[in-house]
Parts: structure tokens; sequence; C-alpha cells
């Protein structure tokens, strides 16, 4: 995964520069892709499952491109990373919600539920991360289901919903179980690296 990492940022640096060369900074570009990922939520509120998860796949090529900006312009900041983290739950949160939506008007309990352990899972992987920086550690790379792990297992879910529902149910258990076992091995990292 660090590999395909890489080689994502590497194709961004040429879209990157073009979207700079228009007057786009590359705070800009976090808030736009955001605003982008969070939509895939109305999509998937209204069960359109084929568009929000190509749009998800889509929207979510795009956060490589504030970071790539900003490296190739040497506008790399400390606010730019705080603001790409933040709009990035915001976006997450906003995908999750359409899922929920959806179960809840098509009175699917069990979706809902689905939906909000999987939206808790991934918070908290992040919220993790966070709190292990905040005591001085670093748990980037710690755990299995990080971000691109996520986007990757929910835009399938999405699309594979488009022709066997269930499979968007199947994918919200494996985001629940992941992000938590996840969550944990943060917990033990920082337990030991505390010791």
């Amino acid at each position: 995964m660090r590999q395909l990492k890489v080689r994502f940022r590497t194709l961004a640096v040429g879209p990157a520069l073009f979207l700079g060369r228009l007057g786009l900074t590359p705070n800009a570009l976090t808030v736009v892709g955001s605003l982008l990922t969070a939509s895939v939520g109305l999509l998937a509120a209204q069960g359109w499952f084929l568009a929000a998860g190509l749009c998800l796949f889509a929207f979510s090529a795009t956060d490589t491109l504030d970071g790539a900006l900003a490296r190739a312009t040497n506008r790399v900041s400390n606010f730019g990373a705080f603001l790409d983290s933040v709009c990035d739950r915001y976006a997450e949160a906003a995908v999750f919600l359409g899922v929920l939506w959806y179960y809840l008007w098509t009175s699917n309990q069990v979706g809902v539920i689905l939906a909000y352990l999987a939206l808790v899972g991934s918070l908290m992987v992040s919220y993790s991360r966070a709190r292990a920086e905040g005591v001085g550690l670093e748990a980037k790379d710690v755990g299995w289901f990080q971000r691109p792990e996520r986007i990757i297992t929910l835009g399938l879910g999405l699309l594979l919903a488009a022709a066997a529902p269930l499979a968007l149910e199947l994918a919200l258990v494996l985001l629940t179980l992941l992000t938590t076992v996840t969550v944990l091995q943060r917990v033990l990292h920082v337990a030991r690296s505390t010791r």
C-alpha cells in the first residue's frame, strides 16, 4: 500500500501544478476536494450506489493534489496539514451520513447500525493517531485500516451494492471490524512505547 501511495503522489504532481497555475492554493484544493467527496453522501442517500462508488474513487483521488501542490511549490505548512485532516474527517462523515440516511429511509435498521458503527470506527482510527501524536508518538503507519483502505472498502461496497445491495452491508461490517482492530493496534503501540 505504501508503494501505491508513493505512485499516486508522483502521478499527482502534474495535475496539481496545472491547478496551481490556475490560481488554486493547496488549502483551496483541500476544501474543494473535501466538498466533492462529501457530495458522495448525497448520491448514497438517494440509493445511487454506482454513481456514489465511482465518485468516491474519483474525488478521493483529488485528496493527493493538495499535498502534491504544497510540496512542489514549497508551501507545506502545519496549518495545511491540520486543515487537510479536519476536512477529510468531515468529508468521510458526510459519506457515511448519506449511507445511514438511505438505510433510515428504507427502514433497514441493521444498515443504520452498521453505518453508524463504521463511521465511529473510521473516526476513531484518525482520533487514535491524533492522540498518539499528542503524547509525542508517531502512529501514522500503525494499523491495517488507514484512510486508503477505508476508501477502497467503502467504494467497492457502493459499486457492488448497485447489483447486490447486501454488498454494502458487508463492506460496513468489514469497516467496523477492521477499524476497531486498527484502533486497538494503535492503543497497543502507545502502551508499548510509553512503558
